[in-house]
């Protein structure tokens, strides 16, 4: 890196100012990049419409019948004899 040379306390300040601006925007860079990020591992949308479809299918009569059932199908599959 080059040293310069200044000739006023203004040339100074006004360096300074514009190296802050530069720090400010790569530090916002940053935080945007983070959150960008985070969005693409947290699937928030997919896990809300998969808690919408959940809750709309498991509501009602339908769904007293389907809690009801689950358990003993999934029971059913787990003692199942092999050769069927």
């Amino acid at each position: 890196m080059e040293n310069k040379k200044y000739s006023s306390y203004a040339q100074i300040e006004q360096e300074l100012e514009i190296l802050k601006v530069e720090k400010e925007i790569h530090y916002q860079k940053m935080l945007l990049s983070v959150e960008k990020t985070k969005e693409s591992i947290l699937p928030s949308k997919t896990v809300s419409f998969v808690g919408n479809v959940y809750e709309k299918l498991f509501s009602g009569s339908f769904g007293t019948i389907l809690k009801i059932a689950i358990p003993y199908i999934v029971n059913w599959y787990i003692n199942r004899k092999r050769g069927d």
